[in-house]
């Protein structure tokens, strides 16, 4: 039982994690460009990981593999993520950001339907629609200002585009960990991610005041350390029950927008947060609540066909 709440409590700090290097990058873009900090994110996340493999005596031993193509191809759909990720960062308030990340299980619904002929059923096509129409919620007060800022809709393809990658890259991720230690994949993540950063060298890289360089390794270190708690948390709890506790994701976003950037969300986009996130959440436990409904109903009728107990007895 321990194990169990220690997992639920390393998920919650996990997503805690990812909010503040969600913060550190938008912080950062405004002096450098995404590929410098990719770089950063990236390279200074090894740390934190070499010191877990360390931990756990799986340091150099872990860095041994027999599917260098898979972590290329996965670490490549992950890093294409993670660029669209920072740009979206970039140009969007944290929360509308978040929120477009929810996208991901979405997206593959009808992407599902339409080129596997699945039948994914009534509530997961109900959920996939109102996720949708969460997405125009939270975007209607951009859209409905005349004279759209043209950066604006930068954010808003990239978080699209990113939450696209998302869903791809962890199809990727399923099929390492058959056989891939979390921790290794891990490593070459940011090993590969790097080296992307790198090459946009060519592209122009920013001087960095101090300020910067804070948060820049500040999203390298609470991104590695975001990975680490990920892993724990899933050595100690189900992925079903933790997969739940992601959708604090939002609660980070929006306390972060209030608190550093004086922004908080209009009403409007709140309700359109809420419907992606429900909706997410609906298609992740789309499973159980029909198995759920299934066995309710299943009893229903049984219980209505007992013979009721008469006064004699």
């Amino acid at each position: 039982m321990n194990s169990f709440w220690s997992g639920i409590g390393l998920r919650l700090a996990a997503t805690g994690l990812f909010g503040v290097m969600n913060l550190f990058v938008r912080l950062a873009s405004f002096e450098a460009p995404t590929g410098q900090i990719v770089f950063w994110r990236s390279s200074v996340a090894l740390i934190p990981i070499v010191a877990y493999l360390m931990w756990r005596n799986q340091f150099p031993r872990a860095l041994k593999t027999k599917r260098p193509f898979g972590h290329l191809k996965r670490s490549t759909y992950g890093c294409v993520s993670m660029f669209l990720a920072f740009v979206s960062l970039a140009y969007l308030p944290l929360a509308l950001a978040t929120a477009l990340g929810f996208l991901a299980p979405l997206i593959l619904i009808p992407v599902a339907i339409i080129t596997l002929r699945e039948n994914p059923g009534w509530l997961v096509i109900s959920a996939t629609i109102g996720g949708f129409a969460g997405v125009f919620l939270m975007l209607w007060p951009m859209l409905s200002t005349p004279g759209l800022d043209h950066n604006t809709l930068i954010g808003i393809g990239a978080g699209v585009a990113f939450a696209v990658t998302t869903a791809f890259a962890k199809v990727q991720i399923k099929s390492l960990t058959t056989t891939e230690p979390s921790g290794t994949i891990a490593f070459y993540f940011a090993v590969i991610c790097s080296i992307g950063g790198l090459l946009t060298i060519p592209f122009g890289w920013a001087p960095l005041s101090t300020s910067n360089i804070v948060f820049l390794i500040g999203a390298g270190l609470t991104g590695g350390l975001a990975h680490i708690a990920m892993t724990e948390a899933l050595a100690r709890a189900p992925a079903s029950t933790l997969s739940a506790f992601e959708y604090t994701a939002m609660i980070w976003a929006i306390i972060l927008d209030l608190v550093v950037f004086g922004v908080l969300p209009a009403p409007i986009s709140l309700m359109g947060g809420v419907f992606i996130v429900m909706a997410a959440a609906l298609v992740m436990f789309n499973d159980q609540i029909v198995a759920a409904v299934a066995r309710k109903f299943k009893r229903t009728p049984e219980a209505s066909t007992e013979p009721a107990n008469s006064p004699a007895e």
